[in-house]
């Protein structure tokens, strides 16, 4: 993953308040509050990505945060343990992003309805929450150009295989942890839209093909993608695409 795109270090408006949920450096989550007049009465949870590694924090979503809360949603921006951090990698990661989930839940200024947004690894992570009934009650989960079929991503070996670095080793080497891991082997029981890029060439489209094919018809998965669009502007407000990731984002708060 690339630091060069521009809005990896465009700067927002800061968060209206950071809550601290533990004791690591990376137990906490952000929040933007909207205009109480155009308030949706729904809380977006966005999970950042960086294929889980160490040096992407969720400091870059801030752009997109700021514009979904212009939008009318009340965002909290959560943190992760990485690859390499303390209680990162494999479960660490994703038991952190659920109990982010969680907290964001339980706390008494946010909605309760919930939308998971995650882009990239992040994606991974909110579809692996959105499977085997991890997250109760959830609307749904957005994932934008998710790592979503690992056995995919590896095979393709995205990220400078990012993947068996997260699972601290290959398929072969630990089985067991690859499937529990991969929300391809899982069953799908909260909504999720699949946003990709058209010209996405750091998640192609081909991950989230491999995913979908692997779900039966009625599976409550749609997917969709983004004309012209790369892997960066999918998180991208001042990007056309935003408006696709808005529409997702909505129809999940209809059901």
């Amino acid at each position: 993953m690339s630091d060069e795109a521009e809005i990896m270090t465009r700067t927002a408006r800061p968060p209206d308040r950071t809550e601290v949920t533990g004791p690591r450096q990376t137990d906490v989550y952000d929040v933007w509050e909207p205009e109480p007049h155009r308030a949706r009465g729904v809380t977006v949870v966005l999970v950042h990505g960086g294929f889980w590694r160490e040096q992407y924090d969720r400091a870059h979503l801030a752009p997109l945060a700021e514009a979904l809360a212009r939008d009318g949603f009340h965002v909290a921006s959560v943190e992760y343990p990485r690859t390499g951090m303390p209680g990162g990698g494999w479960p660490g990661t994703a038991d952190a992003v659920r109990a982010q989930v969680e907290a964001t839940r339980a706390d008494p200024d946010l909605p309760h309805n919930l939308v998971l947004v995650g882009h990239s690894a992040g994606g991974h992570l909110v579809l692996w929450l959105a499977s085997e009934d991890r997250v109760a009650g959830l609307l749904g989960v957005v994932g934008l150009g998710p790592v979503a079929d690992l056995a995919q991503a590896d095979r393709l070996h995205l990220g400078d295989d990012a993947t068996r670095a997260f699972l601290a080793g290959s398929a072969e080497d630990r089985p067991d942890d690859w499937a529990a891991a991969d929300p391809a082997r899982h069953p799908l029981t909260a909504p999720a839209a699949l946003v990709s890029g058209e010209l996405d060439d750091v998640v192609p489209t081909a991950v989230v093909e491999a995913y979908a094919q692997g779900r039966p018809a009625d599976a409550p998965l749609t997917t969709a993608v983004a004309r012209g669009a790369d892997h960066f502007d999918l998180i991208d407000p001042d990007h056309p695409a935003y408006l696709l990731v808005l529409a997702e984002i909505e129809e999940l708060t209809l059901h």
